[in-house]
């Protein structure tokens, strides 16, 4: 509520300013009072246990203590969403809305207030003015956004986790396809939960009139790193493109320059996930993995060389979430050095997890044409209902309904 009643009064003030210097002050205020927040909530405990641990490497025995705060739910979302509303004010993009309720339910609309898509003001604002009208169109489409969601989240995210926190609480005692199995899952995992969740907002979004931004585009179907990023939680990364990549530079200027944009770029992108090392390991790791993208611009001429291109994007993907689902640096290191001195041997069973994510992987790759690839079947009537009844008796039966939070929610 402070950081919405901030923004609302800070961007009129912003806008009706006529001097430049009080237009700076007002915007540094609000990004003050934003970041603040965020900081103070999300990252004050981190900070101060690593200021400690430093402490304690050059011999000093600090007594520091700790806060037990308790983490809003969805902080990161909405934070952004709000500073992206003083900012663009602030460029001179949009005008500050003067209807206070409307200003309140952007930064609150409910479908996406916990796990985005981070949406933009100039997108969103302005649909709260308009007359809610019931479309069917709106409807059918939403309809299908929340069944495939609602099957990626229990039937394919859900019935991984078990299997994922398992072997990576046990990594160092299973064998080696085990490991190379549970960095699978973890990927898809990490990819149903969160792109459940966004085609659900959407959805749900869609019922009620409002247009929503995609947040997914089939991103392990990427080519490259550079393509992975633009299908991955797209509000998310054109908004450090927009608001932190373009203004420190982007790609104009020298190789060294652009480098750094990049590096800083993903590094405050992996803080942005959570008060931990392993995310900010990931975020700088992906901007290693995303270099070659900024100077060489990967075409695939055969069919076979971008099957290729595919497979090996994935396995690098994969090799960074690694990094994402340990609990420390060392363990993600250890995971992989167990990869390689485990016998190679598989331990565990794994056919209903694989009876489930196989046919999944195929349904999207036959669908990847689609927003959803539910949404347009090209099929007779009584077998378009009957593939929407099939996904509806999976989600009953196959559905792990164990009450397993979405990922996203802790950041």
């Amino acid at each position: 509520m402070i950081s919405s009643v901030s923004d609302y009064i800070l961007g009129l003030r912003i806008f009706t300013s006529v001097s430049k210097a009080k237009k700076k002050y007002y915007f540094i205020l609000s990004l003050l009072i934003n970041l603040g927040i965020l900081g103070f909530f999300k990252y004050y405990n981190f900070f101060i246990q690593s200021f400690s641990e430093l402490l304690e490497v050059v011999g000093l025995n600090p007594n520091i203590h700790t806060l037990s705060i308790i983490l809003p739910v969805g902080i990161s979302f909405y934070t952004f969403q709000t500073l992206s509303y003083s900012i663009d004010i602030y460029r001179g993009r949009m005008k500050p809305t003067k209807d206070f309720l409307s200003f309140l339910a952007f930064v609150s609309f409910f479908p996406q207030l916990v796990a985005g898509p981070i949406e933009r003001a100039s997108n969103l604002l302005p649909q709260f003015h308009k007359i809610r009208k019931f479309s069917y169109e709106y409807g059918r489409v939403g309809m299908k956004l929340i069944l495939w969601g609602f099957f990626k989240k229990v039937c394919i995210a859900d019935n991984l986790s078990g299997q994922v926190d398992i072997i990576f609480q046990s990594y160092e005692s299973l064998g080696a396809l085990d490991l190379m199995i549970g960095a699978l899952f973890f990927a898809f995992q990490i990819y149903c939960d969160f792109s459940g969740y966004s085609d659900m907002a959407i959805g749900l979004g869609k019922l009620f009139g409002f247009d929503l931004m995609t947040n997914f585009k089939y991103p392990y179907f990427s080519e490259n790193i550079g393509e992975f990023w633009r299908r991955w939680h797209i509000s998310l990364s054109s908004w450090f493109r927009d608001y932190v990549f373009i203004p420190l530079g982007g790609s104009i200027g020298t190789k060294l320059f652009r480098i750094r944009n990049l590096i800083i770029v993903f590094t405050v992108s992996g803080l942005w996930h959570g008060a931990n090392w392993t995310f900010i390991f990931w975020g700088f790791l992906n901007s290693i993995y995303y270099l070659p993208s900024l100077f060489i611009r990967f075409q695939s001429e055969s069919k076979i060389r971008r099957y290729v291109s595919i497979c090996a994007t994935f396995f690098f993907t994969c090799l960074a979430w690694i990094f994402f689902r340990s609990p420390t640096i060392s363990d993600a290191f250890q995971y992989i050095v167990h990869v390689f001195e485990n016998q190679l041997i598989l331990t565990g069973s794994y056919q209903f997890e694989f009876t489930l994510l196989l046919p999944f992987i195929l349904f999207e790759w036959l669908g990847k044409k689609q927003i959803v690839p539910i949404m347009n079947l090209k099929l007779p009537f009584i077998w378009r209902y009957s593939t929407y009844l099939l996904l509806i008796f999976i989600i009953i039966f196959f559905g792990a309904f164990n009450e397993q939070s979405f990922i996203y929610f802790q950041f």
